[in-house]
């Protein structure tokens, strides 16, 4: 059953290195268990000040931050070790370390750096390997691991550490498309299953919306934005991640993408297909009303008309090729 009370929660919070120049301010959010929260912004807007506020590294300029139920200000970073996980960006150094050897360091909280190794600290990194799926790996060196499967063992080794919170900062950075999804729906099922707090620094917004149970938006101006992503993605807030007025998300396909222009060619056919004719001819700036397209599927065809002009094309890249030297 999940705690009523977050496991993160912050009041009128105030992050930086000096009184007089905060990072950022009026940082009011909760981060709860079961749950997994995407914190999202530009670079240099105050995430990994926020994180090592969190986790005690740096003092809250001003306002309140309670981790696990108490206050930071009030809780040595050596407590706050036993009860938040974190995961860096930072590649490690592929030694002679083995995946157990390596989230067995997960357990130093409970046993220190020359604390002897009991049976319970041994079951937390076994069941830590199985919960990540890979405790066939555990004998192996790190130096013959895949980034995918090193993240994984990563993960295993904060969870052995047997904290409430999860703290990753951006998990996925080194990753391919594959093992980008395959990480963030592992944590959602950690989340779920282990009833952890997870908080999850990212840029990765596509894969963010399949995942996150809330995000958190440090964007330029007065406060935080706390919410589900459907609300943020319906409401339009989601667009505050977004530099300018150029791009926008579009509610439709789930993606980035420079605003609609005034001026657009009409295309028809399937639906699902439109949004990928579309795209096309944005790359290639071929924007003019006067064009129309018709798609059609059995036998597949694109029928472009130009004023009184037709022309039939059986694949993408004819279209292009024509319409570049039409309106080159």
């Amino acid at each position: 059953m999940k705690s009523t009370e977050p496991s993160i929660r912050s009041s009128n919070l105030e992050i930086g290195y000096r009184p007089r120049n905060p990072v950022f301010g009026r940082l009011d959010f909760a981060v709860r268990s079961g749950e997994v929260t995407c914190l999202m912004g530009p670079n240099g807007v105050g995430k990994s000040t926020l994180v090592k506020t969190i986790l005690g590294i740096i003092p809250p300029l001003s306002g309140e931050l309670w981790v696990a139920g108490e206050p930071v200000s009030a809780t040595k970073t050596g407590d706050i070790a036993k009860k938040v996980a974190v995961v860096l960006t930072d590649r490690i150094a592929k030694n002679n370390l083995t995946v157990k050897e390596m989230v067995m360091l997960g357990r130093i909280p409970h046993t220190g750096w020359l604390g002897k190794i009991h049976t319970d600290d041994r079951d937390a990194v076994q069941a830590a390997l199985a919960d990540v799926g890979i405790n066939h790996l555990s004998d192996r060196l790190l130096s013959e691991l895949s980034d995918g499967q090193i993240q994984k063992a990563l993960i295993a080794r904060a969870l052995a550490q047997d904290g409430t919170i999860l703290i990753l900062d951006e998990p996925t950075a080194h990753l391919d498309l594959v093992n980008r999804y395959e990480i963030m729906f592992l944590l959602r099922e950690l989340a779920t299953t282990k009833n952890k707090a997870i908080l999850v620094v990212t840029h990765d917004l596509d894969i963010a919306l399949e995942t996150a149970d809330q995000f958190l938006l440090m964007v330029e101006g007065p406060a935080l934005i706390q919410g589900t992503p459907e609300d943020l993605v319906i409401r339009g807030e989601i667009n505050r991640l977004l530099p300018g007025d150029a791009y926008r998300f579009d509610l439709l396909t789930g993606k980035i993408s420079y605003k609609q222009p005034k001026t657009f060619p009409s295309i028809t056919g399937p639906v699902e297909w439109i949004p990928w004719i579309q795209n096309i001819l944005k790359k290639h700036l071929i924007l003019s009303d006067q064009l129309s397209i018709e798609l059609k599927i059995e036998p597949f065809v694109i029928r472009m008309t130009i004023g009184q002009e037709t022309k039939e094309v059986f694949s993408l890249k004819e279209m292009i090729t024509f319409l570049k030297d039409t309106y080159s």
